[in-house]
């Protein structure tokens, strides 16, 4: 083992070692090689110090005077987290505006580490309160980057349900305006039903808290429409409804959001978001749900309309029925059938004969045509006691040179069939027959 930093031994009885026997970087070290506790502490202390002083911006939320020393709690504006702080009362009283739980500013911090006791704090080495105008400032520019976004355009936003069953409402607890949403509500429309999450509504709390409730809200099929009431207050206090956050988190809604912060001057961002902007809790209560009184009289006011319409109607019928039926056709309609029978039982009859006289000439000219055809046909000839010759082919001789003595011949009678061998030909003209053998057929 090198040489010691000191010869007194340890409490586990060993030496202590040199520094240069030791590992060089914490990635180095074992169960075996160790570094001491003071190494540590040496190490994080220098690497602290050299850590540059930085700027934030918080919400005070705890300050408390102990001597020449303040320690404060900041907390984050937008989540639960927060960070203590040391501050010289030289460096609080610098401050130009005096500061208080719930002020609003922005710290320059530097980290320090004690060794002896290994604690880290921040200390301030400059404190500074958000006035007014810069708060606006930081608004106006948010408004117009959502604005390019498209998140204030009007056809992203819902029209709301004419008769909401469940209204979802987040509020303070306790708070007016919870009250007047419900009362003027109900005092509207009886029997809608109010699912309430009370939140914080201003300072650190109040965004995480809102959005969650809201998330809850929309995810949530039973409400038909959300509302995120508040009433008046300074524009510190209303900070929490044109956080980014917040603001985002409504525009990704499915359920219709109504808007109702603050007053009529009110203006935060998420009132540009919502599908609908109330001037107050009370304006978004009558916004939300129809007036039951306005709409039985509007029922009844309809009704009223709609049966003197219809009695209109009916007398105009009755009147222009009771013309249709004076008129002669239905005054007396059995003598147009009584004319119209007569008409169709002569245009029967005419039918009739006529048909019967056509049928008749065509009888008689059928007649006419089959003696025709009958003293013209081949089997009257034949009767008449001529006769039809026929070659063997199946040709029909008409002069005898067409045959030769010998061949075959077929003889047509009136009754009955020849069958004949030519044994010699003659010439009519001479006056010289011809011969036939004669076999007779049946």
């Amino acid at each position: 083992m090198a040489g010691h930093v000191s010869g007194a031994p340890n409490p586990l009885g060993r030496e202590v070692t040199a520094v240069e026997d030791l590992p060089a970087t914490a990635a180095e070290t074992s169960a075996e090689r160790p570094w001491p506790l003071r190494l540590l502490s040496a190490k994080m202390k220098d690497y602290i110090d050299r850590m540059s002083a930085v700027w934030i911006e918080g919400q005070i939320i705890e300050l408390n005077h102990r001597g020449r020393a303040s320690y404060l709690t900041l907390r984050d504006t937008d989540v639960e987290m927060s960070l203590p702080v040391q501050v010289w009362r030289n460096v609080l009283d610098a401050c130009e505006t005096p500061l208080e739980p719930g002020s609003r500013v922005v710290v320059q911090v530097k980290a320090d580490f004690w060794a002896k006791t290994g604690r880290l704090s921040m200390r301030a080495g400059a404190i500074r309160a958000v006035g007014l105008g810069e708060l606006l400032a930081r608004i106006e520019l948010l408004r117009r980057q959502l604005g390019q976004e498209g998140l204030f355009d009007p056809d992203r936003k819902q029209s709301l349900p004419f008769l909401p069953e469940r209204i979802g409402l987040i509020t303070g607890r306790n708070s007016d305006a919870e009250k007047d949403v419900i009362r003027n509500a109900r005092l509207r429309w009886p029997a809608v039903e109010f699912d309430v999450r009370h939140t914080a509504v201003q300072g650190a709390d109040a965004v995480p808290q809102i959005t969650r409730a809201l998330a809850e809200l929309d995810a949530d099929p039973a409400v038909d429409v959300i509302v995120i009431a508040r009433g008046g207050g300074s524009l510190e206090d209303l900070l929490p409804f044109s956080n980014e956050t917040l603001v985002r988190a409504a525009a990704q809604t499915a359920t219709p959001l109504v808007s109702a912060i603050g007053h009529e001057n009110d203006r935060p961002i998420l009132d540009e978001v919502a599908d609908l902007r109330a001037s107050t809790p009370t304006d978004a209560a009558k916004r939300i749900v129809p007036d039951m009184a306005q709409e039985i009289a509007g029922i009844r006011q309809s009704r009223a309309a709609l049966e003197r319409a219809v009695t209109l109607f009916i007398d105009g019928e009755l009147r222009r029925l009771a013309e249709v039926r004076s008129r002669p056709a239905l005054a007396a309609p059995a003598t147009q059938l009584d004319e119209r029978e007569r008409l169709v039982a002569d245009l029967r009859d005419r039918s009739a004969r006529a048909a019967s006289t056509r049928l008749d000439a065509g009888a008689r000219e059928i007649a006419h045509l089959r003696a025709q055809v009958i003293a013209l046909s081949p089997q009257k000839t034949l009767e008449r006691g001529y006769a039809v010759v026929t070659a063997d082919d199946g040709r029909i001789l008409r002069d005898a040179d067409e045959a030769r003595p010998g061949e075959g011949i077929g003889v047509r009678l009136a009754r009955g069939r020849l069958t004949a061998t030519i044994t010699d030909t003659g010439n009519p003209d001479t006056g010289e027959p011809g011969t036939t053998t004669t076999t007779q057929e049946q």
